[in-house]
Formats: C-alpha cells, structure tokens, sequence
C-alpha cells in the first residue's frame, strides 16, 4: 500500500471498496469489506467494553487472520481485564495487549493523577503513543464507532483514512437494537459493568455509571465534561500528537 496521502486528495482505494460494499440504497457488505485483501495487514483495535464482543465475535469470522489490539492503559477495571481473557479464549483472538513506555509514565505522570488534572494527557500518554507505535507495520485497522453512540459519532463513515492508513468502522450504521440483537443471536457475554449500569466503559478513574434518561457516553469523563473522545480516532489527513 502507499506510503503517503493520496495525491489531490483522491482516494482510489477507498473509491473501489466504496463501489464494492457500499453499492447505492442496498446494504453494506461489511464480510466482504473486512476480509479484501487490498486492505493489507489489518488490525483490530478494541476496547473490549460493553459492546465490544459483537466486532470481535464478526471479525472472528471474516478475518480470523487479524491482530486484535488491547490498550492496557494501565487504569482498567479489574473486570475489564477478566472479560479481555473470557472474549480472548472464546473467539480464539490473535491478542496484542499494548502498555504504555513506563519511562514516558514516570515522566509525565509521576503521581499517577495526571488522570485528574489533564486527562487529554493522560489518554496521550496511555493510548495514543502506545496505539501509533502498535499500528507501525499494519496497513489498515478496524474500531468499533458507531453513529448512534453519541453527536460526536453521528457522521462516521464505514471506510476512512487515518493518516496513511485506511481505517474501518464496520458498526457504524448499526443501533443499539442490533447490537442488542447480535449479542442475544451469538450467545455473547456482556461486560461484567453493564449490569452495574455501566453503558461505555473505559479506564476506572473516568468512568461512571450512567443515570436514567442520560447519553450512554455520559460516564466517560464525567469530572471534566468537555471531553468526549480518548484521541485515538483522527481525521482523513490526521496524524497521532505525540505533545
């Protein structure tokens, strides 16, 4: 695959996947999408929170082949990391678990409450570094945004660039009622939190439970309302900010 944007900002790749999967008013072939080989080596970043079976369990299937990618930031829950060993093992994943470099922690967050006072930091330092050094030699990822999770989310498209790499959302036209409905068709076990009332899940000093009537994300970040995403998913001509 190419090495730099595409020139004049065409896209060809994407062009031809779009004409393949996506054809006009039918729906999306999303196990043909994932499983081109024009794509390169993929891998599959997720959370493994409280939907995240349902894009594992799919790509299980249409390419088993794939690295599935793991940010141990280091602050999860402890049921979290249970659940990233029972999904794991049931769906046979070819898991990476990525940490972030403990000299970047000792130096940035030495009273590990960086958390708290500058949580952009933080998620720099615990996702976004770790996550471009984990994706040097794939061609292509895959994460599991979908529209209806939140107005943030509501024009996310089914095949991006993200930097150099073309980058897939297959959920993204998905409800919460097919979410819902995958989980029940497959036999797939929630994220031990949800029953605790915990619709999105990420590290345990930023996430809550929600209060009835409230966005599902509304957990996320909740001391500091203005933020709304970690800072892994960038725009078609992004890159990863290291400062």
């Amino acid at each position: 695959m190419s090495d730099s944007w595409p020139v004049g900002a065409l896209d060809p790749l994407i062009e031809a996947l779009q004409t393949c999967y996506i054809p006009d008013h039918s729906p999306p072939d999303i196990a043909g999408l994932v499983a081109d080989r024009r794509l390169g080596r993929m891998a599959i970043v997720s959370s493994f929170g409280t939907e995240s079976a349902v894009l594992l369990h799919l790509m299980s299937r249409a390419r088993p082949d794939a690295d599935v990618l793991f940010l141990d930031t280091l602050k999860h829950f402890p049921e979290t990391h249970s659940y990233v060993d029972e999904i794991a093992t049931r769906l046979s994943l070819n898991l990476r678990v990525i940490c972030p470099d403990p000299a970047l922690l000792a130096d940035e967050d030495p009273d590990d409450m960086l958390w708290e006072n500058h949580p952009d930091g933080c998620c720099r330092i615990r996702k976004v570094i770790p996550l471009q050094d984990a994706l040097d030699g794939y061609d292509s990822w895959v994460s599991g945004q979908k529209r209806y999770q939140s107005v943030a989310r509501a024009a996310v498209p089914l095949i991006e660039r993200d930097g150099i790499k073309i980058k897939l959302n297959p959920l993204a036209l998905w409800t919460a009622a097919d979410i819902s409905r995958y989980f029940t068709d497959h036999n797939l076990p929630p994220h031990p939190l949800v029953a605790q009332g915990f619709p999105s899940i990420g590290c345990a000093p930023c996430s809550r439970a929600v209060r009835p009537g409230e966005d599902p994300r509304a957990g996320r970040w909740a001391h500091t309302p203005e933020k709304t995403e970690c800072g892994i998913h960038l725009g078609p001509d992004g890159r990863f900010r290291r400062g």
